[in-house]
């Protein structure tokens, strides 16, 4: 975890540096005798500007979850059971929500944890096999909030949104003409610092899954709980339709397993639908390396297997 902060930090430097080095040269190609000054000033409200519209433009995530509150009188053993982890992980009792979602999500939602949501859907609900599967889940969730994974991730992956954002703005540009100077240059600094940055906060984001997995297998003291429910809801989530999963992706880094296909949607051609789309092994390799680097969550079948090699140490 040391050597992705470092690394983020490195790309971060790297990014504000790049920018600055596109104007100063601009300034420096015109001649103008304050380039280093103006280069400065022109890079810092460039950044703050894109950082400013990313974030306003976000919907909450408690709207994409599109989930209900319930209490202790509504969903009492539901409550019982998240008051009782949250007393062991020593967090406040979160607000809890309901999802009509079929797709199995669950996941903390909030910075600070004195005003944390905690989203299950009656998908994640329905596949769980009683109050020990489901009380290692919410473990889970509510040791993300005791790690303030939701603050960290936050803080670390702020050069990626500035990147996107960039990127994404300069490439709509149509037939840049003389600003292309400008563009060409930032298009391909933000892009490359794009992936680098998500590349290396993906490997800190699956560094803090497995800390909520040990943690929920801690104070719960059934690793195998965990285990069990993770299978439960990975085979959920597999036979659920890849129309259903794309809907829930917007959730999908914050919730307890991924949601999103694990291969891509193959669609047969042809009149008799028996032809293979073209360069679709290009495109499933695409899908997985897209996963590999930018996948949020370790694989299940890895989680799971330390959850038994902790069992097994018991």
């Amino acid at each position: 975890m040391v050597a992705a902060l470092l690394g983020l930090a490195f790309v971060s430097v790297g990014f504000l540096l790049g920018v600055w080095v596109v104007f100063y040269g601009v300034l420096v190609f015109f001649e103008n005798s304050h380039a280093t000054q103006i280069a400065g000033t022109i890079t810092v409200a460039t950044l703050v500007t894109i950082g400013y519209l990313e974030y306003r433009q976000l919907e909450t995530i408690e709207r994409r979850a599109d989930a209900y509150p319930v209490d202790r009188e509504t969903a009492p053993e539901l409550y019982q059971i998240t008051t009782r982890v949250a007393a062991q992980l020593n967090v406040p009792v979160p607000t809890i929500a309901i999802s009509d979602r079929d797709v199995p999500e669950a996941l903390a939602i909030g910075f600070r944890p004195e005003n944390i949501h905690l989203v299950l859907s009656l998908g994640t609900i329905k596949a769980l096999d009683g109050q020990e599967e489901l009380e290692a889940v919410i473990a889970h969730e509510l040791a993300h909030v005791r790690n303030r994974d939701a603050m960290i991730m936050t803080v670390v992956s702020l050069p990626v949104v500035l990147a996107d954002g960039l990127r994404s703005r300069v490439t709509q540009i149509e037939n840049p003409g003389a600003v292309g100077i400008v563009t060409v240059p930032l298009g391909f600094l933000s892009t490359s610092v794009w992936v680098v940055g998500r590349t290396i906060t993906a490997r800190l984001s699956r560094a803090r899954e497995r800390a909520a997995d040990q943690a929920a297998a801690e104070v719960t003291g059934s690793p195998a709980a965990l285990a069990i429910a993770l299978q439960r809801l990975d085979e959920e989530i597999a036979g659920t339709p890849t129309r259903d999963l794309r809907e829930a992706s917007s959730v999908s880094s914050l919730s307890v397993l991924p949601l999103d296909p694990k291969e891509p949607e193959k669609v047969m051609l042809g009149p008799d639908g028996d032809t293979e789309p073209s360069y679709w092994w290009l495109r499933r390799w695409t899908h997985r390396l897209k996963r590999y680097l930018f996948g949020t969550h370790p694989p299940t079948d890895e989680r799971i297997k330390a959850l038994s090699e902790l069992e097994r140490k018991q």
